[in-house]
């Protein structure tokens, strides 16, 4: 009996409280929505409702921008770590690009060759090693003995000459430039001059100025600079016309004697990739 008693005590309190609590609401809410003028009191009651409510949504609110913040940094951050590497990738791609335009200009000298030098076959090459130590002497390329390569064969690059084959093995060669700081064998040339051909021989380079010595002009000639110096298919190891050069300079030895003239080449002898050796027909 008493327990049932005290059940029903609590039952009453709840819904007291339960009523009270809803009546609250209801104040509470009619109070803050509503369009009448309202009371001191229940102005008061509105303030600090408003009041209350700023304090506790102050911090969420301030939470809730901080993470909003973070989140967009994070998307600009990503967006940042997205454009870098794009920007990467087309750097990769522009030197790719550059690259392979070498080596379509390249392949484009190696079909360039005259075809007056009509007992001769072209045998094309890479250049597959390049001592740093003697960088303006020799390449090595991927033809030798088993491509018909020998020693002596002049080796171009389109219709430019860069020198001749020094050594061979099975697979491989060793290609001594004209720029080589021991040539041995001395070149001879021929200038054009207007209508004719004046003949000098090779006789050196100059790595300062990037230049070669042709010795052997009479003093009496006028060259012009610019003129093509070429071979004179003498001495049965270069065959004739071949381009070597242009003149760039004329000056004369030091006995007043004769001409010294200065020739540069068009090949870039630093970025040779690509090589033609010429076999003779037999």
């Amino acid at each position: 009996m008493y327990r049932k008693k005290q059940k029903e005590k609590r039952n009453k309190i709840i819904i007291i409280c339960t009523l009270v609590f809803c009546l609250i609401i209801g104040f509470i809410v009619n109070i803050l929505v509503t369009d009448r003028n309202l009371t001191i009191f229940e102005k008061t009651i509105k303030d600090s409702i408003l009041t209350v409510q700023k304090v506790f949504s102050f911090p969420i609110d301030f939470i809730t921008n901080k993470i909003s913040t973070n989140n967009e940094k994070n998307k600009m951050y990503e967006k940042y770590l997205e454009l870098e590497n794009q920007v990467k990738e087309n750097e990769k791609y522009k030197v790719e690009n550059e690259e392979l335009k070498k080596q379509l200009e390249d392949m484009k000298k190696l079909l360039d060759i005259n075809e007056t030098i009509a007992e001769y076959t072209f045998l094309n090459a890479n250049v597959i090693s390049r001592n740093l130590d003697y960088w303006s002497d020799t390449i090595v390329i991927n033809k030798g003995e088993h491509d018909g390569v020998t020693k002596d064969m002049p080796v171009v690059i389109g219709t430019n000459l860069i020198g001749k084959v020094i050594s061979t093995t099975t697979f491989n060669s060793t290609v001594r430039l004209i720029t080589a700081t021991d040539v041995v064998d001395k070149i001879s040339v021929k200038i054009k001059n207007n209508d004719s051909y004046v003949y000098g021989i090779l006789n050196g380079y100059n790595k300062e100025n990037n230049t070669y010595t042709i010795e052997g002009i009479s003093q009496s000639i006028k060259i012009e600079n610019g003129s093509t110096v070429t071979t004179t298919g003498m001495g049965d190891i270069f065959p004739a016309g071949i381009v070597i050069g242009k003149i760039t300079g004329i000056n004369t030895d030091n006995f007043d004697l004769s001409n010294v003239l200065e020739m540069q080449s068009d090949v870039d002898f630093d970025n040779i990739n690509y090589v033609t050796v010429l076999r003779r027909n037999i």
